[in-house]
């Protein structure tokens, strides 16, 4: 109950961080906020879990027959929930396999569909970031935020290079953390079991690229749906509030201050999200403005992940895996 406690107050925290920087303006600003733009931006959120069903049913492929599909909208809120309420959305990959195992799917095939699923994301942030970039030779950028989108593209490209490279010299990576473990006087049974881990992740990777290419032709166009309705939710919450501002800009605000959030190891980027993305943007829309469009996005696509896959998780997980989770993380 103490780590369950201590979440709270971390999100409190990171709720309040808006209402601190705006001061009572933003209360004004939420109060003239179009009720009908904010139900869409609900209404997307729901779209998305619908694509990252079908995206997941369409890795499981044959698997997933036994699994019903609203077992499987089940399964991606609980795994939402537990990305959004662990460090570094650590608790989403154990999540799933948990919850496939008990649906008959091994681990093999669960980690496979995780592997696809990551994947999949870390190209879709890469195109779009190279799209960003073209975009940004025919407008004006500040040199900051330059520097900041190169760097996410070549940190973006270094994952999938690390993916490729793994998958391509996977033996001598094997070989190698088995000397490493040797010299750290590790256990056999550590480096087996260590062994083990990478030609699983070997093995989900190999299976990834097996699959037919239509089929991932389909997940890549639900990823690039998901994460086209997740990221525009800042820029409908700035053209609520009043402000005319490009759709690339609100983009590469989100995909820094979650990156942000990301290497803060707090649950879901709280608090490092919400004020990286204050620096961001406050510069460009005015403070008050800035704080209730990041309230607005973060209410919509954070804290609507917890209040609603928070249920879904203990209906289908149960606490015993809620307080492992928060207890390996804490650890």
């Amino acid at each position: 109950m103490k780590r369950l406690a201590w979440l709270g107050v971390i999100l409190l925290v990171a709720l309040l961080i808006p209402f601190f920087m705006g001061g009572t303006e933003v209360f004004h600003r939420l109060r003239n906020f179009p009720l009908a733009l904010l139900g869409a931006m609900f209404g997307m959120v729901l779209v998305g879990w619908c694509a990252n069903t079908m995206r997941l049913r369409l890795l499981l492929g044959e698997s997933a027959a036994g699994v019903g599909m609203r077992k499987s909208l089940g399964i991606v809120m609980a795994t939402e929930f537990a990305y959004s309420a662990t460090p570094g959305g650590s608790g989403a990959p154990l999540t799933l396999v948990a919850l496939l195992s008990r649906c008959g799917i091994g681990p093999a095939k669960s980690t496979a569909a995780f592997a696809t699923d990551q994947l999949n994301d870390l190209v879709f942030f890469l195109l779009a970031l190279i799209g960003i970039l073209i975009y940004a030779v025919f407008h004006q950028l500040s040199e900051n935020l330059e520097w900041m989108l190169i760097a996410s593209a070549l940190l973006i490209g270094a994952g999938l290079c690390a993916c490729a490279g793994f998958a391509r010299f996977h033996r001598r990576i094997i070989l190698f953390n088995g000397k490493l473990l040797t010299r750290l006087r590790r256990k056999n049974t550590t480096r087996i079991r260590w062994a083990r881990k990478l030609l699983h992740f070997r093995d989900a990777l190999a299976e990834t690229w097996k699959m037919p290419h239509r089929i991932l032709l389909k997940v890549f166009a639900l990823t690039c749906v998901h994460w086209g309705l997740r990221y525009s939710v800042m820029y409908l919450a700035l053209r609520g509030l009043g402000v005319d501002i490009d759709w690339a800009w609100t983009f590469l605000v989100q995909m820094l201050s979650l990156s942000a959030g990301q290497f803060s190891l707090s649950p879901g980027g709280a608090g490092a999200a919400e004020l990286t993305s204050a620096a961001l943007l406050a510069p460009m829309v005015g403070k008050s403005t800035a704080a209730a469009a990041i309230l607005i996005w973060r209410i919509v696509t954070y804290y609507f992940y917890l209040v609603a896959g928070g249920p879904v998780f203990l209906l289908l997980v149960g606490k015993p895996l809620l307080m492992k989770l928060l207890r390996v993380r804490a650890g």
